[in-house]
């Protein structure tokens, strides 16, 4: 019953994000070289098992751009031989699940909070720039370069019907009652009144158009000889780019959902559910950033969700196709405008003048990157460079880290922390600072710290506002003298109920006499020994 709690939400979510996948999975499976088809039945098999054996619940796979770009190079490279390009499908999910046996997700803790930020930026960016044909009845493009170039011609060329449809989505997104959005979602809303309308009028509008129907064709995968190493090359390509692109995926519906996905589960589902796509001739994918933020903010934050996403599809593949058809673009392009809108990382964007220079620094170049280049050498580029940053920034002497546990009684827990905070050691701080359920004080000793970044402050916020505050009370010790900076100054912003500062602490200070004797040498006996030269 645990995966069916939130069962109206997770259908709706569901529902949502198939309508989306829709369009996208019949345009990605004819940008592939493949046909619509294929692009269908990727979305429904891949979107399936990566759902429910996938290790981000509420993650929605499918055909991507990046993914169906090396698909199309892989159809032309092939001439067009069916079992030899399913073949490479099939590898690349096998690689996929080697991947997750060789536990190789691990390493996507060590993505810096900036490079988070813009990539979700960025994407949320990228959303509203390719939405901007449709909302103004113009066809789409598959770039973001090609649609601000386009802006010209496409405000010059643009269909008033079509605004008015996007307009009259936005409106009813941002507009209707919260009590009529509890029992009917918005996006659901939109399409449900405006499509009607927009076949009654006769509107001068795109819609979605036919749709391929029928099962697929069962396809035997089967390299060609003289194929074979190539099949292992492409397969390996398409393993990589899609575990990067569906682990930072993951990442984003931990940060809208704060929640924690199992990477190296993750890329099983995925693995399987491509291996899989193979024998259904359709096209391999990934986790997909704007279908999986959709569904969650359509309510969508389980298993299930996934999983009506692609019985849905299936569904319009065999019976719905002649009604789905007639959904507006226009429609489709409000819902995905509020989408990228709502994806935008106001987390940081709010905090800008106070963030570290370098992290904005990383988070602007990501940003960009992610927009005009690609998403993932954009990752690439933002770890590399914000690891750069580190070594040159901080002193070897101040790189040394660890931490250490000094009391872990009954009642209460005490952690120091020597040495760098920084989104390579924030995975090890995290995994230090687990109570047991009797603990109602648990300390953090910051006040040895000799580096910060905004990675670490982000990373202690999101485990504080998983602590039940009326059970334990969190206490964070931080030393002005021994380290400052932007990065120091947003912790004590941002967990000003939690901050101690160590020359400040007097008699009202929350340690025990247990704490203050069992720990020798720590930053609670210096302050014990500071007060009695007062007194």
């Amino acid at each position: 019953m645990k995966n069916f709690t939130n069962l109206k939400g997770d259908i709706i979510g569901g529902l949502i994000a198939g309508i989306i996948a829709l369009p996208l999975a019949l345009a990605f499976g004819i940008a592939s070289g493949l046909g619509a088809t294929a692009g269908l039945w990727g979305a429904i098999v891949l979107g399936f098992f990566a759902s429910i054996f996938g290790g981000t619940k509420m993650q929605i796979s499918g055909p991507t751009g990046p993914m169906s770009v090396v698909a199309a190079a892989i159809a032309v490279q092939f001439a067009g031989d069916i079992a030899s390009i399913m073949a490479v499908f099939v590898m690349t999910g096998l690689f996929q699940i080697l991947f997750a046996f060789l536990r190789l997700g691990k390493l996507v803790k060590f993505i810096p909070y900036s490079v988070i930020s813009g990539f979700m930026t960025g994407v949320g960016f990228i959303i509203i720039l390719l939405q901007i044909n449709p909302m103004l009845g113009v066809k789409s493009v598959g770039s973001t370069i090609l649609a601000v170039q386009s802006l010209p011609q496409t405000f010059a060329n643009m269909n008033y019907t079509a605004l008015a449809y996007t307009l009259a989505t936005l409106a009813i997104l941002y507009l209707t009652p919260k009590k009529i959005a509890k029992i009917l979602p918005t996006p659901l809303l939109a399409i449900l009144l405006l499509t009607p309308l927009s076949v009654y009028m006769h509107a001068n509008i795109a819609i979605i158009g036919e749709i391929p129907t029928g099962f697929a064709t069962f396809t035997l995968p089967m390299p060609k000889p003289e194929y074979l190493s190539l099949a292992v090359m492409y397969a390996a390509m398409l393993a990589v780019l899609g575990s990067i692109d569906s682990l930072l995926t993951s990442l984003v519906a931990d940060s809208l959902t704060k929640t924690k996905h199992r990477s190296n589960q993750e890329l099983f589902g995925q693995g399987l559910g491509n291996a899989l796509v193979g024998f259904f001739g359709g096209i391999p994918g990934a986790g997909a950033t704007m279908r999986t933020v959709a569904n969650i903010k359509a309510g969508g934050l389980g298993r299930l969700s996934g999983a009506t996403h692609s019985i849905f599809l299936l569904l319009v593949v065999l019976i719905f196709a002649p009604i789905v058809k007639y959904v507006p673009l226009p429609v489709l392009a409000g819902i995905l405008i509020k989408v990228g809108i709502d994806i935008l990382d106001y987390r940081l964007l709010k905090r800008l003048k106070f963030i570290p220079k370098k992290d904005l620094v990383v988070m602007f170049i990501v940003f960009f990157l992610t927009i005009f280049v690609d998403l993932i050498f954009a990752v690439g580029i933002g770890v590399g460079l914000a690891w750069v940053l580190y070594q040159t920034g901080v002193p070897r002497k101040n790189r040394k880290f660890n931490i250490n546990i000094l009391n872990d009684g009954e009642n209460e827990k005490f952690v120091e922390i020597n040495g760098p905070m920084y989104f390579a050691t924030n995975a090890k701080i995290l995994g230090n600072l687990n109570t047991k359920s009797s603990q109602t004080n648990l300390t953090i000793d910051c006040s040895k710290v000799t580096f910060m970044d905004i990675s670490s402050v982000y990373s202690l916020q999101d485990f504080i506002d998983t602590v039940d505050k009326n059970h334990t009370k969190i206490n964070i010790i931080i030393d002005d003298e021994h380290l400052s900076g932007n990065a120091i100054n947003e912790l004590k912003y941002i967990l000003r109920d939690n901050i101690i500062e160590k020359d400040k602490i007097g008699e009202d200070e929350p340690f025990s006499e247990d704490v203050k004797t069992t720990i020798s040498g720590s930053t609670v006996a210096h302050i014990k020994n500071s007060q009695n030269d007062a007194n």
